[in-house]
């Protein structure tokens, strides 16, 4: 099937976070979309109000009828959908064009200058970045990106006669080797998906593959400290005073961070960042790195990057009050843990930190279970939830008490979601800032919480 061809796309999974930005692609160019995913979320009743129909039952019953054309309808899905999904197995089985997400967001980006951003942790942040650059430059840009960005309220951005192509790079399934970038970054290599890759070996081997993906002549922007071989050469290395791209003189004013930028020691000016956290600064980095290398004027993207207000579920401050500050984060890996808590402890000193935790996924759990024991020790008080599943099935002997056993910390307890608001009813008056961490329903807390803070407050 040719995509010129193509006049209505299913999407099974739609409400995941690169779906939506997919289906929103689709909807944007007049092609009629519809889709199923298994829970109703803000993000799946915004498709709604888009105009896209979503349901939520497996059911080709409740799939509109003309969706069932095959000659002109693509199905798209995400490889988080469960292999007897009845829909899946229909539209396969009839001969339908099926394909991964990946794949669709290959096609789309061929045609195009495109700018992909890998990395086990931090891609979200630094393409949203990029994205912004570009567009607050005025260059014609379409952004895929795995997070709502706050500058823009959406994960897909698009502009008028787009010919640059700014995707995340997902390393899950190996999606990303679907992507011919003319600009990659890396930013992290760290094991992850490990029910996947089976050892942090074949990890790295998946990126350096990665890296054989950059079209002839393009360029590979990767943090310095990665230990990968890079299929091209030269690389653009970036980090916190190294040689490179680097950032210097790292200081705290206001909430936001300020840092001096040299490339190849050659000074580029002082930039601002709103958005906390060390981890961030570098990301900037690598966000610099591409307009650099697009020719952007300096003063461009310092005033991007002072402008860039972060992305949702990524040390969003959602409350803060006279006695307490409350922020959401996405962190489900240790590594994301260490940044999210840092960051709070930097931006925050000596105060009191209350965290709340949900472990997605029991392969994540039994594979990092020291790590995030070591990781979640930094708060004061630790909440940990039961693990949310996610796509897989329980393994058995592996839960939240693995990690709880082994976190060397004194205030510490499990509970279930429905006791959380009485225990911090509780305890709300003995801490400073509150984080909830998670990427599984976690987010559901939120809005409770904060509700929660206010009554407090009031």
């Amino acid at each position: 099937m040719k995509f010129e061809d193509i006049e209505q796309v299913y999407f099974i999974g739609i409400g995941g976070i690169g779906m939506s930005a997919l289906a929103r692609y689709f909807n944007s160019k007049g092609i009629s979309c519809a889709g199923y995913d298994k829970t109703k979320t803000e993000l799946t009743e915004n498709l709604q109000h888009e105009g896209i129909d979503v349901h939520y039952e497996d059911d080709t019953t409740l799939i509109n009828g003309r969706f069932l054309q095959k000659d002109n309808t693509l199905v798209v899905y995400t490889p988080a959908v469960p292999g007897d999904h009845s829909e899946l197995n229909y539209f396969r089985n009839n001969g339908f064009y099926v394909i991964k997400r990946a794949e669709a967001l290959g096609i789309i980006s061929r045609g195009s200058f495109c700018i992909a951003v890998a990395g086990t942790h931090g891609k979200t942040t630094t393409s949203s970045m990029v994205a912004h650059i570009c567009k607050h430059a005025g260059l014609p840009v379409t952004g895929f990106l795995g997070g709502i960005t706050a500058n823009y309220n959406t994960n897909y951005i698009e502009s008028p006669g787009s010919t640059i192509t700014v995707v995340e790079a997902d390393e899950y399934d190996r999606s990303f080797l679907q992507l011919n970038p003319d600009i990659a970054i890396i930013t992290s290599t760290d094991p992850d998906h490990l029910d996947i890759y089976n050892s942090a070996e074949y990890v790295t081997q998946s990126f350096e593959e990665f890296t054989g993906k950059i079209k002839p002549g393009g360029k590979l922007i990767i943090r310095k400290d990665i230990q990968i071989k890079p299929a091209i050469q030269p690389v653009f290395e970036y980090g916190v005073n190294v040689n490179g791209l680097a950032a210097s003189n790292i200081r705290v004013e206001n909430g936001r961070f300020l840092y001096m930028v040299t490339n190849n020691r050659e000074l580029i000016g002082e930039f601002s960042l709103g958005v906390p956290g060390r981890h961030n600064i570098e990301n900037s980095l690598a966000a610099i790195g591409v307009g650099i290398l697009m020719d952007i004027p300096a003063d461009t993207i310092r005033e991007a990057i002072k402008t860039f207000k972060g992305v949702k579920r990524r040390f969003e401050t959602i409350i803060s009050t006279n006695t307490v500050t409350y922020v959401d984060d996405y962190a489900h890996h240790p590594t994301e843990i260490n940044a999210c808590v840092n960051a709070a402890r930097e931006l925050f000193p000596g105060k009191r930190i209350l965290g709340i935790f949900q472990p997605h996924l029991f392969s994540r759990t039994r594979d990092f279970a020291n790590e995030f024991a070591q990781s979640l020790e930094k708060l004061d008080t630790l909440i940990l939830l039961p693990i949310y599943p996610a796509r897989e099935k329980p393994i058995e002997g592996i839960n939240s008490e693995l990690i709880l056993g082994k976190a060397n910390i004194n205030n510490k307890v499990l509970i279930n979601k429905a006791e959380v608001l009485p225990y911090l009813t509780d305890i709300l008056s003995n801490i400073d800032v509150l984080i909830t961490m998670g990427a599984g329903d976690i987010d559901g807390l939120i809005n409770p919480i904060k509700n929660l803070i206010q009554s407090r407050n009031s």
